[in-house]
Formats: C-alpha cells, sequence, structure tokens
C-alpha cells in the first residue's frame, strides 16, 4: 500500500495534546472498503484529524498495489474515530458510506451517519445529538445493510451497539446493548429533523441467563456481531457476543438471534417517558400515519414518495420515541455458550455453517482479551436445551494481547486473526489432533471431522468414501464404530504416573479431545486393587 502519514504539523498539534506519539498520533486506517472494481475508499485517523480519501487499486491480484489520489482527500469526519482505540463501524453499500462513530476530538458525540453517494446526492444524513435519548455515549459494533420484504424500498441498514443509559428515577448509568435500524431511502425531514434520520428506531438487545428466582444474570455489554447467512438472505442468524459490566462477577456469553424477533419488535409498541420520575413505559396513545420508522414507498402510499413527504406529527413522534418498549431475547431464551469467572473476556466471534452426517451445525470461533481462539459447537437437543461443546482452544498469540479481529473464509478452509502483534492464520480443522482411532474421532464431536476407516480425517459431504464414521449429537462410539478394534471399553489408553507418598506431587494427564473422559486411581503400597478418586 502506498505510504500515508499522518502530516508533520497534525503529530505535533496531537502530541501537544497530551497524546501517545506511537499508539495515537499517527493515521490509523480505521475504514477500508471496495467502492467498485478499480478503487477503495479509505479513511485514517490522521493524528486525530480524520481523513478519508480514493484509493486506486494498480497491478495485477498478485502484485497490486494502492494509489491515493491526492485531489479525492476530504474530511473523515463523522466517518472515521478521532481515536484509533475507540469502537466503530462502518458498512458502504451503493456507493453510500453509513458509520457509527464520534465525531469530536473529545469522543462525546456519538453519531450513526450517512455520507457519499452518487452526486448530486452526498449531503451527511445523521442521528439527532439534541436529544440524549437517540444514542447516549454510543460505542458502535458494527452495521449490515438487510432487506426486509422483496421491496427494495424496505431495504434497511441494522446497527448494533451499545450505550449508557439512565432510568428517570436514578442519576445512575447503565451499559445497555441496542440493535437499531434506518431506512436506506430516508433522506431527513423537510421543516423538521433536516439532514437529520427521521426513520431511527431503537431496542434493547438482551442475553441474560433466567435466574431462579427470577432475577436474570445480564450480559448487557455487547462486544461482537456476527450475521450467518441463511438461504433467505433477508433472514440470517446473528449472534453476539457480550461480557458483564460488573468488576466483581465476570463472564462472558454469547446469545443468538432471528430476524424475525427483532422485527417482531420494531412492529411492536413504542417507549414513552412519563410521570414524576420519567420513567419509560409503553406508549398507548394514537400512533400517525404512516407508522414511525415505515419506509416510504409509492407500493403503500402514492403520496409519500420521500421522508420529506412525512407529515409533521410523524416527524415529531418518531423525535420522541425513538426507543421501543419490548425488548429483542435469544431465540433459545438464553445464552448458547457462557464463561465465568475465567481469567479471560470474549472480544470477537465468527460462525462457520458446516454439514456433518447427523445434520448442519454452527461452529463458533469465538477470540478473547487473551489472544486464544475457542472453537465451539452449540448443539440443540430436546425443548430447546442447548449442549455446548469446546472443540479446541488455541493460543495464536504469544504475548497475552486482545484479538482485535476475525474473518473465517468456507472456501478456503482458514480462519484469519488479527491483532496489536499482527495477522495470524489458522486452519478450520486439525482432524488428527483426535487421536488414531474411530472411538477417539467420534468422541471428539467434531462437525469437520470424520473416521474414514483409518484415520481421523476432513469430513466432505459429496463424498463417495464408505465407512465414515461421525455423531456429532450425541457422540456415542459404541454405535458407529462397533467393528473396529478401538471401541470404547476395548482398548482405553492408560497412563502411569508415580507420586512421593506424604508428599506432594503435580500429576498432569493431558487429553487429546476436549471430549474425553479422564478418570484417577490410585494403587497404595501392597494393596492388590486400585481405588477410584
Amino acid at each position: 500500500m502506498h505510504f500515508w502519514p499522518a502530516p508533520r504539523d497534525r503529530v505535533d498539534m496531537c502530541i501537544l495534546a497530551g497524546k501517545n506519539p506511537l499508539t495515537e498520533c499517527a493515521n490509523f486506517i480505521r475504514v477500508l472498503h471496495s467502492y467498485n472494481r478499480t478503487h477503495v475508499y479509505a479513511c485514517g485517523t490522521g493524528a486525530f484529524h480524520p481523513t478519508c480519501a480514493f484509493l486506486e487499486v494498480k497491478g495485477h491480484k498478485e502484485d497490486s498495489w494502492l494509489h491515493i489520489h491526492s485531489n479525492t482527500v476530504e474530511s473523515g469526519r463523522m466517518k472515521c474515530p478521532f481515536d484509533p482505540h475507540q469502537p466503530f463501524a462502518s458498512v458502504l453499500t451503493d456507493q453510500y458510506l453509513y458509520a457509527g462513530t464520534t465525531s469530536d476530538f473529545l469522543g462525546k458525540d456519538s453519531t450513526f451517519s450517512r455520507s457519499l453517494g452518487p452526486p448530486p446526492d452526498q449531503q451527511y444524513i445523521r442521528t439527532d445529538i439534541s436529544e440524549d435519548y437517540w444514542i447516549n455515549e454510543g460505542k458502535f459494533i458494527s452495521a449490515h445493510p438487510i432487506a426486509d420484504t422483496y421491496n427494495p424500498d424496505d431495504d434497511k441498514i441494522y446497527f448494533f451497539f451499545r450505550e449508557a443509559s439512565r432510568d428517570g428515577s436514578t442519576t445512575d448509568k447503565t451499559v445497555l446493548s441496542r440493535v437499531a435500524r434506518i431506512c436506506r431511502n430516508d433522506v431527513g425531514g423537510l421543516r423538521s429533523l433536516t439532514n437529520k434520520w427521521t426513520t431511527f428506531l431503537k431496542a434493547r438487545f438482551v442475553c441474560s441467563i433466567p435466574g431462579p428466582d427470577g432475577v436474570d444474570t445480564h450480559f448487557d455489554e455487547l462486544q461482537d456481531i456476527f450475521l450467518l447467512s441463511r438461504r433467505d438472505e433477508r433472514n440470517p442468524m446473528v449472534y453476539g457476543v457480550f461480557t458483564t459490566t460488573s468488576s466483581i462477577f465476570k463472564g462472558s456469553a454469547v446469545c443468538v438471534y432471528t430476524m424475525e424477533d427483532i422485527r417482531a419488535v420494531f412492529n411492536g409498541p413504542y417507549a414513552h417517558k412519563e410521570g414524576p420520575d420519567h420513567r419509560w413505559v409503553e406508549f398507548e396513545g394514537r400512533i400517525p400515519y404512516p407508522r414511525p420508522g415505515t419506509c416510504p414507498s409509492r407500493t403503500y402510499d402514492p403520496h409519500i414518495k420521500t421522508t420529506k413527504d412525512f407529515p409533521d406529527e410523524v416527524i415529531s413522534f418518531i423525535r420522541l420515541h425513538p426507543l421501543m418498549y419490548h425488548f429483542v431475547h435469544p431465540m433459545t431464551g438464553r445464552p448458547i455458550f457462557t464463561r465465568i469467572n475465567t481469567e479471560y473476556r470474549l472480544t470477537q466471534i465468527v460462525v462457520d455453517s458446516v454439514a456433518a452426517e447427523d445434520g448442519q451445525y454452527a461452529v463458533m470461533f469465538l477470540g478473547t482479551d487473551m489472544g486464544s481462539v475457542l472453537k465451539v459447537v452449540s448443539i440443540t437437543q430436546e425443548n430447546w436445551y442447548t449442549e455446548e461443546i469446546l472443540l479446541e482452544e488455541l493460543q495464536v498469540f504469544k504475548s497475552p494481547s486482545p484479538i482485535l479481529n476475525m474473518e473465517v473464509s468456507s472456501k478456503q478452509q482458514q480462519l484469519f486473526v488479527g491483532g496489536s502483534d499482527g495477522l495470524v492464520q489458522v486452519s478450520l480443522h486439525r482432524c488428527h489432533i483426535y487421536g488414531q482411532g474411530c472411538a477417539e474421532c467420534c468422541l471428539a464431536r467434531d462437525p469437520y471431522c470424520a473416521w474414514d476407516g483409518t484415520q481421523c480425517s476432513r469430513y466432505i459431504p459429496a463424498s463417495k468414501r464408505r465407512a465414515r464414521r461421525q455423531d456429532i449429537k450425541h457422540g456415542d462410539p459404541s454405535s458407529h464404530c462397533w467393528d473396529t478394534e478401538d471401541v470404547l471399553g476395548w482398548n482405553v489408553e492408560e497412563k502411569v504416573l508415580y507420586g512421593v507418598e506424604s508428599n506432594s506431587s503435580f500429576l498432569e494427564c493431558v487429553s487429546q479431545s476436549q471430549q474425553a473422559l479422564i478418570r484417577w486411581f490410585v494403587l497404595k503400597p501392597g494393596a492388590d486393587h486400585r481405588q477410584e478418586v
């Protein structure tokens, strides 16, 4: 890539403002989107003075580089964060850039905006900063274009973030996770909300463990989102990684949501502040027409061609009622994977849909703030009970630094992991680590792997090879490896360890599979039989 440093005067001003010259006062690239076949759009922090430009792709695929067009360099405000460490989200679609970021040096003004676009439609559209109940101290996670119906006028941008929320009964702030959406054809209001979103709605995103006494354990801080595509592009599965806000109770969780449930909340009742304590309650008054949050379309009303045609009462209503009353809950009613009081927290997630002998499985790769990746499969049993299976735990970085980004390539069967130390490429499967027997391979319950008669190898659904032994749902080798020599109970690996009597000894038994059953026995001096401990 062409060298694109921050100007010397900007670096000096950044250092004078008390920022770190190495980790803050440089041009850190935060936006990099493909614009067309020949150009990409990039933005950098520019030593706390964000700048954007179009970069031309030169050369061939194997030996290509990016060339900056100096005449396209422009301000990156509301497109790129000032702070390189600030959580941030953006997506570029149909030549429009949608970005969730802070638009000031101090990082106080959080906004979700649209910019670029084909001429002459290039003005900014953004959230209203005059009302803190639109977005308050937002930390943006991701943004995605998702079609709601077969009518392109209904296409929306869904974005996920967490924000500070204050109930009217107290001055204390709590952090809550949100899902919000806007219409892609929103051009702002005519007399009110000019150059502001007129279709902005948000709802609380809940990930919690139900308690026996009715008090749920909440994981309120959204860390990452992954959309797993399905046959119907309008209804991807939404995977979210959440952490707790408490410094005493530390935990992480993964929750899964459906777009059907998310849309149902946005089609439900609005929240309204009333009473002396200004609590959010369900709005029970008259809702204006067209329903606030609806995208303008001639299909629904020929008199409403754009958002500038919305009646004043619709604009006034949505300005004061951007929050939905109902919450978005996970499809299983609880997390599908949790980690409580561990030395690490989950930070990133990608998911790969894998075809196995007994069905389709979603394999999750979870990045942590300690530089490790967990490979997990969640199996839904009867009554929506989910069984979480940890397949592997890989330490991809030598130093315990947070994993900042992950991408999965089903085509290449590779996982790409990014952190402050660099970029690592990891295979999605390492079937050989599960041992040399059919039972061990079956017990691993890895959807990528199966016993092929001679070894534990990559399972390929279209393969014509016989004797592909695999049981992900139950992990029962006795029904799949009955004709092999290593059926469970016939050939159990045994390891003898020695300890000194009346002394402390460290005895270690490392299994090849996370699902292996380890049993300990002790044979005391002079005894004829060993006892299980």
